[in-house]
């Protein structure tokens, strides 16, 4: 397939891993996420790309700040919320609700190695030190 072309309502919602990288092109890269009740993502920040979230199941507490120790904006967001996080601000994703939390992000450009799973979020905890 020369681009990604799916249904991606459906790819997120029976998505079980931590994160799966589902397409990497040149500028741009989707991937779907799971965070159980309670998970993360944990705090982070990409100098260089802006990373784009939709929510599509669940409930969720977005933490936007222009520091690693601060949150400037924190937001309670749930199905169908979209969220945009510029290069250079530090943001987190926390599961607040008690079911499954399903996501997809959009990154540009790409910030995974194509063909990523992480299973879990030790599991990308531990390909990140690696990195």
């Amino acid at each position: 397939m020369i681009g990604w072309v799916g249904d991606i309502e459906k790819r997120t919602l029976e998505n079980e891993t931590f994160r799966t990288v589902l397409f990497t092109g040149g500028q741009a890269q989707l991937t779907v996420m799971r965070l159980a009740p309670g998970e993360d993502i944990g705090r982070e920040r990409h100098p260089d790309r802006d990373q784009f979230i939709r929510i599509e199941e669940g409930q969720a507490r977005i933490e936007l700040g222009r520091d690693e120790d601060g949150v400037d904006e924190a937001h309670d967001v749930s199905d169908d919320w979209a969220i945009v996080m510029p290069a250079g601000i530090w943001h987190n994703v926390i599961n607040t609700g008690s079911s499954e939390l399903k996501l997809y992000s959009l990154y540009a450009p790409p910030e995974h190695a194509d063909g990523t799973v992480h299973r879990t979020k030790a599991d990308a905890q531990a390909a990140e030190r690696t990195e």
